[in-house]
């Protein structure tokens, strides 16, 4: 037994730190406790996972023996390690909840456990091998002018510690666990599944033994965790050093910011593109979903936002080769390419619907909203397009296609689910107004789905026209007669919007003044 040392806290050596880690460990001193003639090593250990994932306590009880020269085996130790429960709360920690209280440790973990170890052995964990160092045990002795050790036989020194570990169900059991895998080159029997792999490799990092640490990072790289593991394995990470951290951190730590959107960019491509109509409806629904729920709106903008921007592109481009006089006409050179460019044109058309009613339902359309009214160009080349006849017989549909995406905008705007500024709802009014006319004069006959677009986006247009100054009202008032029927009757909307306007202009001036 060792002599009685005299001194307090700081007289014991500082807990090593492990080479290149990227975080500091705790440097808890050995703590010398001068009532009793043997070392107290006061260490923490790490809390276990909820009571789903605690391995049982099968080795809380005094180890058996094993071989002669192994693990356990008091004849020829030359350590004696009590292991006992404290309070002391460990680094390792992943768990906010500190509800488990002593007593119910009690029950499953002994108060302390003595095991018998070799020094030889311990010296695989840097902790120990440092703690048994000449050095250490020199400085410990002049320090306290003292014996260096008592022995219990003329030739053989026997070193007794005391090694307290956090007072929480399992801890002592992990503790002897790492313990006996000092004796061993083969972790593979002994980490075998991720929670084992979470109990092991905090014991393993505060005692500083390095093959287990390995051992632990490789095996919980290569497999799958649930959400709880991985929240555990996150927090471990700082432990680690660097090397050691890249696989897991690239796991589940993202090189870029960037990456996420990256992948919610690929996955709307895919969706949109995808050519199989009915796979097609399944992958937008999910992708739909996945918009929803993605944790950054300002992430989910900008990704809808880029999108949006390539399928207009797309339509602008085809739709203007389309009306480009060098390609207009009966030859039949050219009948090929004017059918490419109007399937393309209606192809990505649809996607624009798609992608307006995600941007609509997230409320990011501001951009969407704005470029679709400054369309001028565009929606000239689509008038001219319109009163052609070659569209009929290849893309029947496109006119309500392209409208279709003009009417969610405009009732997200009467809604209020868009806040444009009045020059953009003005634009939007007076670019797009001619394009409804025209289809409505040049399609026929309108089917019963298009008459009622048609019928809604006339709707929506006079609303927004009610938000605009009377000046610019009157304007796009006079353009909307187009809306009346040979019944008044079945025009209301059309008969109130001109009411309202007349109703304002009646209205007395309002003074600048009022005072």
């Amino acid at each position: 037994m060792m002599g009685n040392h005299t001194g307090g806290a700081g007289g014991g050596p500082k807990k090593r730190q492990r080479v290149n880690s990227s975080s500091r460990l705790s440097s808890t001193a050995a703590v010398i406790d001068s009532s009793r003639p043997d070392i107290t090593l006061t260490e923490a250990s790490h809390k276990p996972a909820p009571a789903t994932l605690r391995r049982s306590a099968s080795h809380s009880s005094l180890p058996t023996p094993s071989s002669r020269g192994g693990f356990n085996d008091a004849a020829t130790a030359d350590v004696i390690l009590r292991l006992y429960l404290e309070k002391t709360p460990s680094p390792f920690d992943s768990s906010p909840d500190d509800s488990e209280s002593i007593s119910a440790v009690d029950s499953v973990d002994k108060p302390d456990v003595q095991v018998y170890l070799h020094s030889h052995v311990l010296a695989r964990s840097k902790y120990f091998a440092a703690l048994l160092s000449d050095r250490w045990q020199r400085e410990n002795y002049d320090s306290n002018n003292n014996t260096e050790a008592d022995c219990e036989s003329s030739d053989k020194k026997i070193h007794r510690f005391n090694f307290g570990v956090a007072a929480v169900t399992g801890s002592i059991d992990n503790h002897l666990t790492v313990l006996q895998l000092l004796y061993t080159n083969d972790f593979s029997n002994a980490i075998d599944s991720v929670s084992t792999a979470l109990y092991i490799l905090p014991v393993a990092l505060e005692l500083l033994f390095e093959d287990c640490v390995r051992s632990c990072v490789r095996f919980l790289e290569a497999v799958p965790w649930t959400e709880e593991e991985e929240r555990r394995v996150v927090s471990l990470i700082p432990f680690l050093s660097e090397e050691e951290s890249k696989e897991l951190l690239s796991r589940v730590s993202p090189l870029r910011n960037e990456l996420g959107e990256e992948m919610l960019s690929g996955l709307i491509l895919t969706a949109i593109h995808n050519y199989n109509q009915l796979n097609m409806a399944f992958a937008k629904a999910f992708v739909a979903k996945l918009l929803r729920d993605f944790s950054s709106k300002e992430s989910a903008r900008r990704v809808l936002d880029q999108a949006f921007e390539m399928s207009l592109k797309v339509v602008k481009e085809s739709l203007e080769e389309y009306s480009s006089p060098e390609f207009r006409g009966d030859h039949k050179e050219t009948e090929a390419i004017q059918r490419l460019n109007l399937h393309t044109a209606m192809t990505n058309g649809r996607h624009l619907v798609w992608l307006v009613e995600r941007m609509i339902e997230l409320r990011v359309a501001d951009m969407a909203v704005k470029e679709w009214s400054e369309m001028s160009a565009f929606t000239t080349d689509l008038q001219r397009a319109f009163r052609d006849d070659a569209w009929r017989n290849i893309v029947p549909a496109l006119p309500a296609v392209v409208m279709r995406t003009t009417s969610k905008l405009a009732d997200a705007i009467v809604a209020g689910h868009i806040l444009p500024p009045r020059q953009v709802r003005m634009k939007l009014v007076k670019d797009w107004l001619p394009v409804l006319i025209v289809c409505k004069e040049n399609v026929s006959p309108i089917m019963p789905n298009q008459k009622l677009l048609y019928l809604e986006l006339e709707e929506s247009f006079l609303k927004i026209i009610s938000t605009l100054p009377m000046s610019d009202a009157k304007e796009l008032l006079q353009q909307c007669l187009s809306f009346s029927t040979r019944n008044v009757d079945d025009c209301p909307h059309l008969v109130n919007a001109f009411n309202t306007w007349f109703r304002r202009a009646n209205r007395p001036q309002h003074s600048e003044n009022p005072f």
